[in-house]
């Protein structure tokens, strides 16, 4: 199974409700697919968002990337290859790392398909079912309170609160929220690097005081401050979780060997793909450090591959934020994983198990 050829297509699905965060407003999920094709007739798919602030990837760097620098080194090779093609892939170009995905995605389907089985499978695991959290989008008090509430109704137990605006009104979001929920629910805060160091520990050790629990809060900081994370985490009994801090393996090290963090969240975007996933959900059970994985706003191709790789490393990553495509009007992937609002389902088809994908608006 050698690789012929890669096209591009585009995938947009509506959001049933704006996903708010302190650094963006979004109404739609659009995804660049890649779909990687091969002389046995065989198609992998991969896909990445947009995330300039964050990654630094825009669709048009990725087609960019894939077309003039991997694809010229990728054409020809085996899928048997698999260390070979992501060697390939990672030594190519520096930074990337949403392009890196999208191909990995894509390859490690294919790879799947080649040995008949599926992907959480192949990588060790044996589960086929994962419970995510679902975002609350930072809004007014009132909405934020009926969003969750409604999130409860649906069977969510876990509720992600997206704060950073402003650590006064921040404060009465959560304070609220709280009184609202009860004991319902396990709250996450994501900060989106919105505090400073000491705007944290103020709200933390107030939240504390409160008898507010709190399961973690997520990226306070800017995500090169580490010396902040290491500050907040010295002085609150909360715990911290890195997120854009954690791109790397290395940086991963940096972070837990310096006790900055509690917690790593991997996403396929920021580590440019399974590989690097694996090998920092390895590091983090080599030092006894939980991680989450989590996903960009995404559709179901690429959180597909984030579900599978969360079954075959579900004894370090134990706590699941995928719940991008369950934010959507609908998933136009046939097949696949199965997004049921907090459940996750994996079927038994080889790779992803993706069958077809509707809507896809062809690029090149």
């Amino acid at each position: 199974m050698k690789i012929t050829n890669i096209r591009f297509a585009k995938l947009v699905v509506p959001l049933i409700t704006p996903f708010k965060t302190s650094m963006r407003t979004v109404e739609n999920i659009e995804d660049l697919v890649v779909i990687i094709e091969t002389d046995t007739g065989d198609v992998g798919y991969g896909s990445a968002p947009s995330t300039p602030v964050i990654t630094g990837d825009t669709h048009g760097s990725i087609i960019a990337a894939i077309e003039l620098v991997f694809l010229p080194k990728l054409r020809g090779m085996d899928i048997e290859n698999l260390n070979g093609i992501i060697s390939v892939i990672q030594s190519s170009m520096v930074n990337n790392t949403s392009a890196k995905a999208a191909l990995e995605i894509a390859i490690y389907d294919l790879w799947g398909k080649l040995y008949k089985a599926p992907l959480s499978k192949l990588l060790g695991g044996s589960a086929d079912t994962l419970k995510t959290d679902v975002t609350i989008s930072v809004d007014q008090i009132d909405k934020m309170i009926n969003d969750s509430l409604e999130a409860i109704d649906n069977g969510f137990d876990i509720l992600k609160i997206k704060i950073g605006h402003d650590i006064l009104e921040d404060v009465e979001r959560v304070k609220a929220i709280h009184q609202a929920v009860g004991d319902k629910v396990l709250l996450r805060l994501d900060v989106n690097q919105g505090w400073s160091a000491k705007q944290t520990v103020y709200a933390a050790n107030l939240f504390e005081r409160a008898d507010i629990q709190l399961e973690l809060i997520e990226q306070p900081v800017k995500a090169d401050d580490f010396a902040g994370l290491k500050y907040i985490s010295d002085r609150v009994n909360t715990p911290i979780m890195a997120d854009e801090s954690a791109f790397s393996p290395k940086q991963v090290i940096e972070l837990i060997t310096n006790q900055c963090v509690d917690i790593i969240n991997i996403k396929l975007m920021k580590t440019g793909g399974i590989s690097n996933a694996i090998a920092i959900a390895d590091i983090a059970k080599t030092y006894q450090v939980d991680c989450m994985i989590g996903c960009m706003l995404e559709g179901s191709i690429a959180v597909a591959a984030a579900a599978h790789l969360a079954v075959a490393k579900s004894a370090v990553i134990t706590k699941i934020d995928l719940d991008g495509p369950a934010l959507g009007r609908f998933d136009p992937v046939k097949g696949g994983v199965l997004f049921d609002k907090s459940l996750i389902k994996l079927n038994n088809l080889p790779g992803l198990g993706i069958e077809s994908i509707d809507g896809l608006i062809n690029l090149k």
